[in-house]
Order: structure tokens, then C-alpha cells, then sequence
């Protein structure tokens, strides 16, 4: 990445890095989202579910799906020429829950990703930014088979507080995993009482 020079040119100015993680239930999209976006091939922990995870690993709603985030994800996207953000995103099973701590370590704030065939799934994730006080929003993915819920209604059915921002996206397409990550930054600068918004490149 080239520098962004100040009027001064032995003192460039080094893009800002911020750490945002992409949480969610299993088999929400988390994977799918960071590697849609991401810049840079993006680091996956996944392995493959196996008969040990039967009757622990609930997969109603997702059945087709073969692998499991055991670690985390890792991309990387530049915003604009002064903001690079770096993506974690988070494994969905409860038993990986004890990494969670970790990688919430500095991060600015989270996107929840939600699907409405499993809505139940983004409770852990919710309770657990509200508890640690970081911003985050909560991201729809529009799967084709999922029900059709206005977003009136998720807001209703996860409780959230009428300040959280909430979106459809879809997790598969580039732009659309984008504006999700702006509107959070949009949202984590508004509670900082920031005016200056992000500027796509």
C-alpha cells in the first residue's frame, strides 16, 4: 500500500489500521463475508465437521454446510487511502468461545451477521458486545430460502436497543459485505460524537 504523504515529504502519514470482528451464529456467513471482501487472500481456520460434532453441532437450517471456523477468519480492506480495516471473524460454535476475549482485544466494534431461518443464534453474540460496551450492528444475510422478516421485526426478535443500526446485506457480494463495514464505521464515529464520515476509494 502506498503512503499518504503529509506537506512534509520525509513524514509520510501511515493509513490508520482498525481491527473490526465479524461474529454471528454458525453457518451465518461470517467466512463467506470476510473472504468476499477481503483484499488479500484471506487466512480461514476451518476444518472439516466430523461425527464427533453430531448432537453438538446444530445444523437446522444449514445442512449442506461441510466445514466449521475453529479459530478465526482473517482480511484485510482498504476503505480509503488514510483507513485500512482488518477483519476477524469470530467461530460461531459455543465450544470456540473461550478465543472470543482475544480477539475482541482492540477491536473498534463488530458486525453481527444474522440469519432469519436461526435468529436465535445471534443472541450470544449480541449479549456479548453489549456486556464488553462495543459498538457493533447487526448485518441480515439474505439467504434465498430464509423467510422474509422486515427489519422492524429482527430488531423485535433480538431486542435490540432502537440506537443499534441494522441492514440487509448479502455476504456473498463484495459491495455489499463493504457498505456493511462502512455503515458500522459510520455508526462507531457517530458514538464518538465524529463528524467526518469514511470515503469509500
Amino acid at each position: 500500500m502506498d503512503y499518504v504523504h503529509s506537506d512534509r515529504e520525509d513524514r509520510p502519514i501511515l493509513p490508520t489500521a482498525i481491527k473490526i470482528l465479524v461474529a454471528g451464529g454458525f453457518g451465518v456467513g461470517k467466512t463467506t463475508l470476510v473472504g468476499a471482501v477481503s483484499e488479500t487472500k484471506p487466512l480461514r481456520t476451518e476444518e472439516l465437521l466430523t461425527e464427533q460434532g453430531v448432537g453438538v453441532d446444530d445444523l437446522s437450517g444449514v445442512e449442506a454446510k461441510s466445514t466449521t471456523t475453529v479459530a478465526m477468519d482473517f482480511g484485510r480492506i482498504t476503505i480509503s487511502d488514510d483507513l485500512v480495516l482488518y477483519l476477524f471473524g469470530t467461530p460461531g460454535q459455543d465450544r470456540f468461545w473461550f478465543v472470543w476475549d482475544e480477539l475482541a482485544l482492540g477491536a473498534l466494534g463488530a458486525v453481527v451477521l444474522a440469519d432469519t431461518r436461526r435468529l436465535a443464534d445471534c443472541f450470544p453474540s449480541v449479549d456479548y458486545f453489549e456486556r464488553a460496551g462495543l459498538p457493533f450492528i447487526v448485518a441480515v444475510n439474505c439467504f434465498h430460502e430464509a423467510k422474509r422478516y422486515s427489519l422492524d421485526e429482527v430488531r423485535l426478535a433480538l431486542d435490540l436497543d432502537p440506537g443499534i443500526p441494522i441492514m440487509l446485506c448479502d455476504a456473498r457480494e463484495k459491495e455489499s459485505s463493504k457498505d456493511v463495514l462502512i455503515r458500522l464505521l459510520q455508526h462507531v464515529m457517530k458514538g464518538r460524537g465524529l463528524s467526518r464520515e469514511p470515503q469509500p476509494v
